[in-house]
């Protein structure tokens, strides 16, 4: 289907990231002009989940099979009632595009599963929903992951990369007429966890691993992992953290100060690793870890390129929005997920449509 040129889409989308810090609405205007998209964001909010929320999420993956489709169908419902609070006063958009909250990410053994049913968003919104993004794809073989690159790609395409700092980051950019896109490292899941050891949600600006310093051993053994010896197609999970650096990062001895000090330089290492061979360009740098001072200083120190950090709105929205994008995308029958990204057998339109009954 060819998008009618001069129509404006408005679509909600909704991101849960797995840094756990709440659920990102942002509420997009889409347009058409001669093949090239433009967006606006006009409208985002944060909702910080409840206590209650948090622990039902983090715990989520130790459910039972009957207990965790319980949780998705309720978890469903409180999506819509966060969507209907957030459209308040608001006329309804075409459609909401919900990313969900990933539990499992296994690719390699065909697993995923994001939390939020879309039938029920769609049954207490009224609104239809796009949701489960990445089964599609890993049914024919791909990664799953990373998605935001179409974004990124029909959307930024004057930035040499896209990076995004989440709870993991990844990068994206055009190299020879095809989008590459991967997960680099870790990033907020565990930089979170260490601050909450100290009584922290989070790390503000970087100044507690600011106070920190260095442990070479702790640093050369997190560089020297597995992962990053792979090509892309590659994509982290909350599994992968579990099992190679949890046991590393939270059971040393050393202060917690010189443990977030040591993942940030880890991260910031990583990061200029993954540019470090290509040419001068410009970095549009988005996410929660963009905010985080004493890390983009780190990277700035290790790298060439140019960072470039947007208004407040894209750092904190830029998932969500492209997740309306492709939710948008869905409905028009076009492309939304790279075979060169994700490493799949072929390129898809990917996410389920849900009507309200």
């Amino acid at each position: 289907m060819i998008p009618n040129p001069v129509r404006k889409y408005h679509v909600l989308g909704l991101m849960s990231g797995t840094s756990l810090d709440g659920m990102d609405l942002a509420l997009c205007e889409f347009e058409l002009h001669d093949k090239s998209w433009r967006f606006e964001i006009n409208r985002a909010e944060t909702v910080d989940y409840s206590p209650e929320w948090k622990k039902k999420l983090q715990s989520a993956h130790l459910l039972e099979k009957a207990g965790l489709e319980d949780l998705h169908l309720s978890y469903g419902r409180f999506i819509g009632s966060l969507v209907s609070r957030f459209l308040t006063g608001l006329p309804k958009p075409d459609y909401v595009a919900s990313h969900g909250h990933t539990v499992f990410h296994e690719p390699a053994k065909g697993i995923t599963f994001q939390l939020g049913n879309g039938d029920e968003i769609a049954n207490v919104t009224g609104i239809p929903v796009i949701w489960d993004f990445r089964s599609a794809d890993i049914a024919i073989g791909g990664q799953g992951a990373p998605l935001v690159p179409v974004g990124d790609e029909l959307l930024f395409g004057d930035y040499e990369f896209c990076l995004n700092l989440g709870g993991f980051s990844n990068i994206s950019y055009n190299y020879k007429g095809k989008r590459v896109a991967f997960d680099i490292c870790p990033v907020n899941i565990v930089l979170n966890q260490l601050s909450g050891m100290l009584g922290f949600a989070f790390d503000k600006n970087g100044a507690i691993a600011h106070s920190g310093k260095i442990d070479e051993k702790l640093y050369a053994f997190l560089n020297q992992m597995d992962y990053y010896r792979e090509s892309p197609p590659k994509s982290l999970g909350r599994e992968w953290v579990e099992k190679n650096v949890n046991p590393v990062i939270l059971g040393s001895n050393i202060p917690v100060e010189d443990r977030l000090r040591t993942f940030c330089e880890h991260i910031s290492f990583q990061l200029a690793r993954a540019v470090s061979e290509f040419p001068l360009g410009k970095i549009l740098t988005t996410g929660g870890g963009a905010q985080n001072r004493f890390l983009i200083d780190l990277f700035r120190n290790n790298t060439h390129h140019r960072i470039v950090i947007p208004d407040l709105a894209l750092v904190n929205f830029k998932e969500a929005m492209v997740f309306a994008f492709l939710g948008l995308l869905r409905v028009l029958n076009m492309i939304n997920c790279y075979a060169s990204v994700t490493g799949a057998k072929r390129d898809s339109c990917a996410g389920t449509l849900s009507h309200p009954n």
